[in-house]
This record gives C-alpha cells, sequence and structure tokens, in this order.
C-alpha cells in the first residue's frame, strides 16, 4: 500500500476523527492543566515553609527523575496494552494519590516525605501516561494532519503555562495548597470521563506472545538500529541540555544584570511562554505544508543558539526580553517537526515505546544540563555560560548535519 493509500485508509477507518482528536486533546487538556497547577503550587509552597534549596532540589529529583526511569518501561505497557486504558489507570492513579495527600494534610500531616512520596507516585504515573498519550494522537489522525494537529496541542500547552501560574497563585493565596489538590483531582476525573467517550483500538506488539523484557529489548533494538530515530533523540537531547541555560538560569541573571525587581521576572517568564504561544499558532496553522521538517529543526536549533548568544550579549533588559521571546519561539518549530517525525515514521507496534525513549531524554537531559551548569553559575558569570551553550549548540546541530543520519535526515524532502 503507497503511503497516500495509506493515510486514506486511516481516514476512511476513522470518519470521526475530528471529533475523537477534540475529545482526546481537550480531556488531555484538561488533566494538564490541574498538574500543571500542583507542579506550581507544590514549588511555592515548599519554599515557603523551608526556604531550602536543597528541598527545592530534592522535589526536583522526586519529581521527574522516576519518571525518567519509568517512561522506557511504559512504552512497553503502551504497546502491549490498550492505550486509552493505560492513560485512564495512570491519571487515576495520580489522582487517587493526590487526593490522599490532600485528606493527609486536612489532618494535619505536614511531613515533607509525604510530599516528596506524593511527588514520586505522579512522575511514575506520568511515566506509564505521556508515552501512551503520544502514541495515541496518530492512531486517531490521518497522517496528513499530524503537524496541525501537534501544533494545536503544543499551543494549547503553552497557552497553559500562561494560565496556570495565575490561576495557581489565585487558589493557593485565597484559599490553601489543598485546595489545589482537589481541584487537580476534578481535572483528572473530567479527563478520564473525556477519554471513556471515544475508542481506541489496541495494537498488538509485533512480538505477539512474546514476554516483557523481549518488548523491552526489541524496542530498544528498533529506535536504535534506524537512523532517523537516532538522530531525533540526539538533536532533542541536545537542545534540552543546552536549554537548560536560558530556561533556569535567565532569572539569575537578571537578579544579577538588571535588578531584582519582581516584574523584572515575570516579563520574562511571560516573553518565553509568549513566544511558545504564538510559534504554535504558526505551526497549526502551516500544517501539512511544512515539508522538511528535519530542516526546519537544524533551522531553528541555530536561531536557539543565536538568541543564546543574544541573551548573554544583552546590554538591555528590553533586548534581553526579545531574545527571550526568540527562544520561547523556537521551540515549537522543534518539537512539533521531532514529534511529527517519530509519528509517522514509526511502525504503530512500536510507538509506545520509541515515546517512552523520548521521555527519557526529555526528563533527564534538563536535569542534567542544569547539574552542570548550575554549581557553574556561582564561580563564573551566567552570561558567559549562556553564551558558551550558544556556541555548542552551533557545532553540535553542525556535527548533526554531517554526520550520515543527519545528511539523511536533510535529503528527505518529507
Amino acid at each position: 500500500m503507497t503511503e497516500s493509500a495509506a493515510e486514506e485508509a486511516v481516514a476512511e477507518a476513522r470518519p470521526g476523527w475530528r471529533r475523537d482528536v477534540a475529545i482526546f486533546l481537550s480531556g488531555q487538556t484538561i488533566s494538564m492543566f490541574g498538574s500543571l497547577l500542583v507542579q506550581y503550587a507544590i514549588v511555592w509552597h515548599l519554599t515557603l515553609l523551608t526556604q531550602s534549596g536543597w528541598v527545592l532540589t530534592a522535589a526536583i529529583l522526586f519529581g521527574m527523575v522516576p519518571q525518567a526511569v519509568v517512561s522506557i518501561f511504559g512504552g512497553v505497557f503502551a504497546d502491549r496494552m490498550n492505550r486509552r486504558l493505560l492513560i485512564i489507570v495512570s491519571d487515576g492513579a495520580i489522582a487517587v494519590t493526590t487526593l490522599i495527600l490532600a485528606v493527609l494534610m486536612m489532618a494535619g500531616y505536614q511531613e515533607l516525605w509525604l510530599i516528596f512520596l506524593t511527588l514520586t507516585i505522579r512522575s511514575v504515573g506520568a511515566g506509564f501516561q505521556q508515552p501512551a498519550a503520544a502514541a495515541v494522537i496518530p492512531q486517531l489522525t490521518p497522517a496528513d494532519q499530524l503537524m496541525r494537529v501537534n501544533g494545536i496541542f503544543q499551543t494549547i500547552q503553552s497557552a497553559m503555562m500562561l494560565v496556570a501560574p495565575a490561576a495557581a497563585a489565585a487558589i493557593y493565596a485565597s484559599m490553601s495548597i489543598v485546595a489545589i489538590f482537589f481541584v487537580d483531582v476534578v481535572t483528572a476525573v473530567i479527563g478520564i470521563g473525556l477519554l471513556l467517550l471515544i475508542a481506541i483500538p489496541t495494537v498488538r506488539s509485533a512480538a505477539g506472545g512474546a514476554g516483557y523484557l523481549h518488548d523491552l529489548k526489541e524496542g530498544l533494538r528498533y529506535s536504535f538500529s534506524h537512523a532517523r530515530i537516532r538522530w531525533v533523540l540526539a538533536v532533542l537531547a541536545l537542545v534540552m541540555i543546552l536549554g537548560a541555560a536560558p530556561s533556569y538560569l535567565t532569572p539569575l541573571l537578571i537578579v544579577r544584570s538588571f535588578g531584582e525587581e519582581v516584574w523584572l521576572l515575570t516579563v520574562n517568564e511571560l516573553a518565553f511562554s509568549i513566544g511558545m504561544l504564538l510559534a504554535g499558532l504558526a505551526v497549526a496553522a502551516l500544517g501539512d505544508r511544512i515539508r522538511r521538517k528535519a530542516l526546519v529543526i537544524v533551522v531553528f536549533t541555530v536561531v536557539f543558539g543565536i538568541a543564546n548568544l543574544g541573551l548573554g550579549l544583552s546590554p538591555d533588559v528590553w533586548i534581553f526580553f526579545a531574545f527571550m521571546f526568540v527562544c520561547g519561539a523556537s521551540v515549537p518549530f522543534l518539537s512539533t517537526p521531532s514529534t511529527v517525525i517519530l509519528q509517522e515514521r514509526v511502525e504503530p507496534e512500536y510507538l509506545g515505546r520509541v515515546f517512552g525513549l523520548v521521555g527519557v531524554v526529555m526528563a533527564l537531559a534538563m536535569p542534567l544540563g542544569m547539574v552542570i551548569l548550575g554549581p557553574l553559575a556561582d564561580v563564573v558569570s551566567v552570561e558567559s555560560l549562556i553564551i558558551t551553550c550558544g556556541v555548542l549548540t552551533f557545532i553540535a546541530i553542525a556535527i548533526a548535519s554531517i554526520v550520515p543520519s543527519g545528511r539523511q535526515a536533510l535529503a528527505d524532502p518529507r
């Protein structure tokens, strides 16, 4: 069957695909909104409660490392189980855990280990949920609409990053962190309810009746034996590691170089988020007109590197904010084509395992970057670190473009 014939077959098999995609994205958006509220609220709560950098570091580790470890195994489950069921079970487990923490805190228990345990369980749940959710989108969407649908989802995620902090601040200030936990439970229930409205068929593993470990090894072999998948994973890791500098160190740069006013930090976050939001809208509008996806990834990696140089060399805070806007605008043009390449090129029965590896990269790369850059920021200037990251970005993407897998990706017109 030709590629166009396969796309037509998908559309014919799911004549109501627009309805299903709309319901699925709506459910994931509502659930994500609650998760973001909890994410912001816990950081603020721990900051106010302890004023300890070590506690915040521990919270980041408990909130991210389990997801990185579990994602690769969650990807196997996403290929062996019904993906809708896996998302429902994961979201349900996260909601129940959050509800238990809320009840315990209402009863007066405020121990840190309870919060860390909750963060760990939520992170494990995300490690199972996210590979399954990423693998569901190409199941519901015709191939020629993947760029548009993923662009819309990227835009929604950017919008949530603008709305969620304000909503979390309002609820936390007027009520308490417990109220935010209850909101998260309600959003999870709504998300699960919407997911029950659509049918998502089970994709059987290519290994048939083989065991779990066989499927895991086969998924790793499949991922690392395909040049295009290796290339996308490597570029994503590159951008995430080097992106740690503008993401986490710019507030420190602003305080040291431009002033300690809170509005400066607020505008910094808004510039990045608005850039992501507008770029996500652009990607969604362009849709399948974005043909050379690998070329787009390379071009905007270069743009990202230029923005890093601009951040480090900015003589004025408003020029600095302009480059933060460019950093944010680069993200959808990097992440969306990367996701679509994998969704188009990976066979359906391997999608969960491949996106499990993506989850590992996304969860580990940026913390790894901060483990390196954070201590250095107390020894050398933040500006020099960000400039160095920009230069390293140029070198790394140049190497990625001239290696055989990179040349092959760039030569492909799709």
